[in-house]
């Protein structure tokens, strides 16, 4: 029991307090800078917002109409009838997507896209560790017509529990966000990788495109990349982007850590596949590492990928990530450049 100091006035009331509540922060802490700085609103998914109404539906998948676009949100399981025909089990995400001038789907059928493909560390992993949003369960969760959830509890080796929203916006866009809280110190290095995957399904050019520099250049400029082969030149830094992650010798993910010469100066990047233009557009604060490889759906298939890190992490903690793909009709690159700008925009008003 506590009681009052002998030194204080007999007029104190007994009652009197001052009570300080101090709000966790919610951060995507991908440097120690951003880490240190809580985010204004708490959380926006159901994982961390128990304001959240959902329904869970009866099948794997949802279908969402908004605008001249068409998109199919599916868990994790295989699933094969007419809405998505050979749609293999673990590719979760967007398995679909159209617009009204193409109804052909962008991403390989038996695949998806804006698909959470890995968590690791670093270190060498089995298969079933570094792909383990793929194998362990989600609940797809219907928020309401235009917003829908995957939820995927602490996974088994990894203890991340997670949520993505997919929200098509009036315009089309599709806004993802995801939401994590590591549930245990289970990452050797002090960092938490994580990587997101999209797969197109026959593009005519497997070059993805971006404001940027070349090597030993000052000024930015168009960046039309290609890799090789798979984790080779794939992965493109922001400029300022100095961050070091040690990873352990034979890690066998080599998309993570496959370096290319560019830079980019703006946090977004687009491809183009038979007359239409998929447009990621990023938040600065989250540093993405903008992602490739010409064969990840397969040999005429490239991936169209991104990828981020979580240091420090701290166990308990929410961090987010938000970011938007765009589906249009393609035009020109300064089109793209416009059209992403206007989005960078309206994601630096989001917290």
């Amino acid at each position: 029991m506590m009681r009052e100091p002998k030194t204080a006035p007999c007029w104190w009331p007994k009652l009197a307090a001052v009570v300080l509540v101090a709000v966790g922060a919610v951060a995507w802490a991908l440097g120690p800078a951003r880490a240190q700085s809580p985010a204004p609103l708490p959380g926006i998914t159901s994982l961390a917002n128990p304001k959240v109404r959902y329904r869970v539906p009866k099948k794997p998948y949802v279908v969402m109409e908004r605008g001249l676009i068409r998109a199919v949100v599916v868990d994790n399981s295989a699933v094969n009838d007419e809405v998505l025909p050979n749609h293999r089990a673990g590719y979760h995400g967007i398995a679909h997507l159209s617009h009204e001038k193409r109804p052909q789907n962008l991403f390989v059928p038996f695949y998806s896209g804006l698909n959470f493909e890995h968590i690791h560390d670093g270190t060498v992993q089995s298969r079933a560790a570094l792909f383990e949003p793929r194998v362990d369960p989600m609940q797809l969760r219907v928020v309401d017509r235009y917003t829908v959830e995957l939820y995927q509890k602490p996974t088994r080796h990894w203890k991340l529990e997670s949520c993505h929203r997919y929200e098509l916006l009036p315009d089309g866009t599709i806004q993802m966000t995801m939401e994590c809280i590591p549930r245990a110190k289970a990452y050797r290095y002090g960092y938490i990788g994580l990587f997101w995957a999209s797969y197109i399904h026959r593009p005519e050019s497997k070059a993805i495109h971006f404001w940027g520099y070349s090597p030993q250049e000052n000024h930015p400029h168009w960046i039309t990349a290609t890799t090789p082969s798979h984790g080779v030149n794939a992965v493109h830094r922001a400029r300022g982007d100095q961050r070091q992650f040690e990873h352990q010798s034979g890690f066998p993910l080599p998309l993570v850590f496959g370096f290319s010469s560019y830079r980019y100066e703006e946090p977004w990047y687009y491809g183009v596949s038979h007359g239409m233009a998929l447009l990621f557009v990023f938040r600065p604060q989250d540093q993405v590492r903008l992602t490739q490889s010409p064969t990840g759906g397969g040999r005429t298939n490239p991936a169209w990928d991104f990828q981020g890190f979580i240091k420090p992490y701290e166990v308990g903690k929410l961090y987010r990530l938000v970011m938007r793909a765009v589906y249009v009709p393609y035009r020109s690159p300064e089109q793209m450049r416009r059209l992403a700008q206007k989005h960078m925009k309206q994601l630096a008003q989001l917290p």
